[in-house]
């Protein structure tokens, strides 16, 4: 190989990684932008009857060991198909649980524009089997044909409604406390003891839609069991648990400023992550998208 050939490869190599990280940091705004238009438009049930209570996170942070620890015994003992379909069948609610809320957010938009066909939709909303159809297509999709697109587009509407449904949940001193927990819990997980490492290797191999994935080459498949060095990842968690601030602080102020100063740290907090990130290195997003939103929050706060 020429040294010009080289330059052009390495060139060529350097956009598709700038390319791959703008597409996932796309995942993350697209997120909180569906999660904040189902918090603030519909009617979403919180998960906690108290959203300030201190008790909250830590619920959800135990919840989270239990299950990782649950999901890794039964990897180990070869029970990847009833892990795939213990995740199969808690996507296929909560696509069915956003759905709903989309379906809310509709009519609440068609109450503004038009009061005789929000009238008319009044009158079928309590025969409305539009989510129930949507949420088993979307789900027959994924078992049949589990392309990585079709994750990625799952995966929006799965991390933007968790998203909503935990912003609306937790208060603004909880979801600090989530997001720090979380933030030490990821680095130790990844770097000591490695196990998300392993969790996240295995649940490429089942597609479900747990992670976003971007193709480094255009011919890229899941299907056809590509290597999976060939393409870039990026766990749900990454895109939802720094975006729940953003909900919380945009439900929980009059100004926007806290929000979109979350939202801002959080890209910040991304672009330093891009700079550690290798082909085929692993990294912890969640200590620096967690400490960036936690910044960003606070600046937003004394603007």
């Amino acid at each position: 190989m020429t040294e010009n050939e080289e330059e052009e490869e390495y060139e060529d190599e350097v956009k598709t990684s700038i390319a791959l990280y703008a597409g996932m940091g796309g995942f993350i705004v697209l997120t909180q932008i569906i999660a904040v238009l189902l918090a603030t438009l519909s009617d979403i049930e919180p998960a906690f009857e108290n959203p300030e209570s201190m008790w909250n996170p830590i619920y959800f942070f135990v919840t989270i060991m239990i299950f990782t620890a649950l999901i890794l015994i039964v990897f180990k003992f070869g029970g990847d198909k009833l892990v795939y379909f213990v995740m199969l069948a808690a996507v296929a609610l909560t696509i069915y649980y956003v759905m709903v809320a989309l379906e809310a957010l509709i009519y609440s938009f068609m109450e503004g524009v038009s009061v005789q066909i929000y009238s008319l939709m009044q009158l079928v909303q309590p025969y409305s089997v539009l989510p129930l159809v949507l949420t088993i297509i979307l789900t027959l999709l994924l078992y049949k044909y589990p392309e990585w697109y079709v994750l990625d587009a799952t995966g929006v509407i799965i991390a933007g409604g968790a998203t909503a449904i935990f912003g609306v949940s937790l208060g603004i001193v909880p979801v600090l406390l989530l997001l720090i927990m979380l933030a030490v819990y990821d680095a130790i997980a990844v770097y000591k003891t490695k196990h998300m490492v392993s969790l996240a290797e295995s649940i490429v191999d089942l597609r479900v839609p747990i992670l976003f994935v971007l193709p480094r080459k255009r011919k890229f498949s899941l299907l056809k069991n590509d290597d999976m060095d060939e393409a870039f990842y990026m766990g749900l968690g990454d895109a939802i648990i720094p975006s729940i601030l953003v909900v919380a602080a945009f439900v929980n102020f009059t100004s926007a400023a806290p929000a979109l100063g979350t939202v801002i740290g959080i890209l910040v907090g991304y672009t330093a992550l891009t700079r550690l990130a290798g082909r085929g290195t692993p990294h912890a997003g969640l200590p620096l998208l967690n400490s960036g939103a936690i910044i960003g929050f606070v600046v937003g706060v004394l603007l």
